[in-house]
């Protein structure tokens, strides 16, 4: 495997290790960027990226598909893109799988289907203490999306919306009436996306096993992790 590492940081960073195991090309994309090769890059098939970042940051991790950037890095992307460019200064558009991040003496993170799924996604703390619970989606969920949710290109499905995307009322978006924990239920959708991903958030309120906290750790995020199994060494 293909990697990119330098000198072990102390505690008040944190080491993200980026890991493509997809058949494809990914392009992460990260915000704030700045500590992540600028927001955007891409990585190859069996490929991975060592980053470090400050205790303190607060951002959120996702995978693009599809992409075709110029030498200048501006392009076009089929899942997850940030506009026109490689290096992302905004959020990526929906559907896509996201990781998010608060890093501080208790870091809390999470992976979310709740503005749909492109690709699939495993956050895992190394080193770490507390629960420090594997986060993530290791079901490739494009394979069983609902038609009425596919996104496809070319006749393949690339990713799957949400269903408050597709339908866009209060129950399924969890507003209005149905914007707080008790009235906003999981939905049939949200049932099947959290049968496939126990671990993943798959509807706004979604918070007890979905979560996560973990204090002094490291992080190794892994796209389509399911295809091997890959040893982090200490």
């Amino acid at each position: 495997m293909e990697s990119v590492s330098g000198p072990r940081p102390a505690r008040s960073a944190r080491i993200f290790t980026i890991i493509n195991n997809c058949k494809e090309t990914v392009w992460p994309g990260i915000t704030p960027g700045e500590n992540f090769g600028g927001g955007g890059f891409a990585l190859t098939t069996g490929q991975s990226i060592v980053f470090t970042a400050p205790v303190g940051w607060s951002g959120r991790i996702w995978g693009r598909t599809g992409c075709s950037f110029d030498r200048n890095g501006n392009g076009t992307c089929q899942t997850g893109a940030c506009g026109d460019t490689i290096k992302c200064s905004a959020s990526g558009k929906t559907p896509a799988t996201l990781s998010e991040f608060t890093l501080a003496a208790l870091d809390f993170y999470d992976v979310s289907l709740v503005d749909g799924f492109n690709i699939p996604m495993k956050v895992t703390p190394i080193n770490g203490k507390g629960n420090c619970s594997t986060a993530g989606c290791v079901a490739d969920l494009r394979t069983s999306c609902p038609s009425e949710l596919a996104v496809k290109v070319n006749g393949k499905v690339v990713a799957c919306r949400s269903a408050c995307d597709v339908f866009d009322t209060d129950e399924y978006c969890c507003r209005g009436v149905y914007g707080n924990p008790v009235t906003c239920q999981p939905t049939y959708y949200s049932k099947k996306f959290k049968e496939a991903c126990p671990t993943a958030y798959s509807y706004a309120y979604d918070d007890p096993t979905s979560i996560f906290t973990c204090s002094g750790t490291d992080y190794v995020i892994t796209f389509c992790s399911g295809r091997l199994v890959i040893h982090i060494p200490n």
